[in-house]
């Protein structure tokens, strides 16, 4: 099947220089936005002694903000189609504001409600990443794309930055001023965004209205295809950037403590955020599928382990950052299967929809996991074995799909789709 168009419009031998310098200032501004985003999970354990929260009510208040972070992120990149990244990253930044000033005010009063609702505002910070991607892929030619847009995923490090950090300062500056210092870097970043960023030459607005634009996205085949396996490939990495700091403290209570937890967090992040360009790049080298494939294989057979709860040590230590590494490969490759295979005035509209079934696939696990506890083995087994048959069923499925090469691409096939 030929290959989409997706430079249609751009003029023809228009220079993109300072390519790489846009998508590393984009790369940091989701970082910002991915720290703010995932604030609640590393102080999880003194909500939970302080407001007397249970299994379920950990869940809820982890799951919450990525449930929104998933759906925002259809309205986010439709809407970047349209205003370009540099208006939507400063928007998006300035507009999450106000929920991590409202975190940690819940914080304070030791109220349940209200950190339920402030981490519904605070999924707002997680649609930063529907942003980027079509950001990113506008800097580069099409048969580079994978390598931009795996660039760009690295800013998923904000994961791994809030894990590491955000404990560590709540203990040694305090709740509050930790809340208001990520508040003040949100600001100082939606400043540099809007001073020094700047859309690609070759981006052209969108005048397509917003309904019919996701709508039309919702037709393509494609967008089905790289929603269910990036819900696989970044839910779960969500899921256990969230969900890991609990884990390792309710199953290694003697061993981990919390700032110990947050510290394997941001290392299991970490992984992720190396894989993810590397994913990008060999999928423009050898094409997506294949990449796909070893990354699913890889998450499988990894979660199987982790579900036999070996004792804690260098072997757990070992398949979780493995775990993660296999994601972020998948990561890169589920986008560069986006890039070549969408029409270039709906990449924004699919990332968007892509992007939230990777939030989606991510906002589950936590609650199927507090759902599953069997207290009296202490062990998450059931929602683990869960994820190793869904991560199975996705890996036959990838298997069926055509593989995608970017256009120019040395070895692109001519019927791939």
């Amino acid at each position: 099947m030929k290959q989409p168009d997706t430079t249609a419009g751009a003029p023809a031998g228009t220079p993109l220089r300072g390519q790489l310098g846009q998508v590393l200032l984009a790369t940091v501004a989701s970082t910002v936005g991915f720290w703010a985003w995932m604030l609640i999970a590393p102080l999880q354990k003194t909500y939970a002694t302080e407001m007397g929260l249970d299994e379920g009510q950990i869940s809820l208040m982890l799951a919450t903000p990525v449930l929104v972070g998933a759906l925002g992120r259809i309205l986010t990149g439709a809407l970047t189609d349209r205003f370009g990244g540099r208006r939507m990253f400063a928007a998006v930044l300035l507009l999450s504001v106000p929920a991590v000033l409202l975190v940690a005010l819940a914080g304070e009063l030791k109220s349940f409600p209200l950190l339920i609702g402030a981490g519904f505002y605070l999924g707002v910070a997680g649609t930063i990443f529907a942003v980027g991607v079509p950001f990113s892929s506008a800097w580069y030619e099409p048969s580079r794309r994978g390598f931009a847009t795996g660039v760009f995923g690295m800013g998923m490090i904000g994961t791994a930055v809030s894990a590491f950090l955000t404990p560590r300062l709540a203990e040694s500056i305090g709740y509050l001023p930790t809340h208001l210092l990520v508040a003040g870097v949100m600001v100082v970043m939606a400043l540099l965004v809007w001073f020094f960023l700047r859309d690609s030459p070759v981006w052209e607005p969108s005048r397509q209205a917003l309904v019919p634009k996701v709508v039309g996205a919702l037709k393509l085949r494609i967008t089905w295809e790289m929603a269910f396996l990036y819900g696989i490939v970044f839910g779960g990495f969500v899921a256990f950037s969230t969900f890991l700091p609990k884990y390792l403290t309710t199953i290694y209570p003697d061993d981990v403590d919390p700032v110990g937890a947050g510290t394997r967090t941001a290392l299991f992040a970490a992984a992720a955020v190396v894989a993810r360009p590397i994913g990008g790049a060999l999928s423009d080298r050898v094409g997506p599928k294949i990449i796909s494939l070893i990354s699913l294989a890889g998450i499988v057979s990894l979660a199987y382990v982790v579900g036999q709860q070996p004792p804690e040590g260098i072997l757990t230590g070992i398949t979780f950052i493995a775990m993660a590494a296999a994601m972020g490969l998948g990561m890169g490759a589920v986008f560069a299967w986006v890039g070549p295979s969408t029409p270039k005035d709906k990449v924004g509209a699919v990332t968007g929809v892509v992007a939230a079934a990777g939030g989606l696939g991510g906002y589950f696990p936590p609650l199927v996991m507090g759902a599953t506890y069997n207290a009296e083995t202490n062990s998450y087994a059931l929602g683990l074995w869960l994820l190793v048959i869904v991560g199975a069923f996705a890996l036959v499925v990838a298997g069926m799909l055509r593989d995608a090469r970017p256009a120019g691409s040395a070895k692109a096939a001519p019927d791939s789709a």
